[in-house]
């Protein structure tokens, strides 16, 4: 389940704490296999776990605990769009229902073609830029009008079309 060049990376997670405090590494170790595999199996959190020397349930609860891990294959860009308070008071629910509008897909859903997979986020810690999204659990969109978010699926939609001609996965 875990390659040599993934526990490559988990070593040097682990080599950042003292020796019997390895499991701290959990979350790095998460990343590293949504980074690789795009989401989080039960069998991955069952690796992680072994490695670790941790209960299998432990890691799942962090895994189901934060929403940046994907619990499912998702669409190559994943758009958390902020609906805590303060984007709701500047239209942070109307922009994840455009954005349903537009994409043809329900929040919690991956669009047809795999391109777009819709979620609400908690906080994004931006409220002054209200409403706000992630792209990829990394790039921050702040005040996404309808028009802005347009742009935004415009310009992602393009960059995935290049990646395909390229003969590459699309980069974030």
């Amino acid at each position: 389940m875990i390659s040599e060049s993934t526990r490559s990376r988990f070593d040097r997670e682990v080599a950042k704490y003292p020796a019997d405090q390895k499991r701290s590494a959990v979350m790095a170790c998460l990343s590293i296999v949504q980074d690789e595999q795009g989401w989080v199996s039960s069998d991955a959190e069952a690796a992680i776990a072994d490695y670790l020397g941790m209960a299998t349930m432990a890691v799942h609860e962090v895994t189901t605990f934060y929403n940046m891990y994907n619990q499912q294959p998702v669409g190559t860009f994943k758009l958390n769009v902020c609906t805590n308070l303060p984007c709701q008071l500047r239209s942070g629910q109307n922009a994840l229902h455009y954005l349903e509008g537009q994409l043809g897909v329900k929040m919690g859903q991956t669009t047809p073609d795999g391109l777009f997979t819709l979620q609400q986020s908690e906080c994004l810690g931006a409220c002054a830029d209200a409403p706000v999204m992630l792209v990829n659990d990394r790039n921050m969109c702040s005040n996404m009008s309808n028009e802005r978010l347009d742009q935004m699926l415009e310009a992602l939609r393009q960059k995935a079309k290049a990646a395909q001609a390229a003969g590459k996965g699309v980069q974030s």
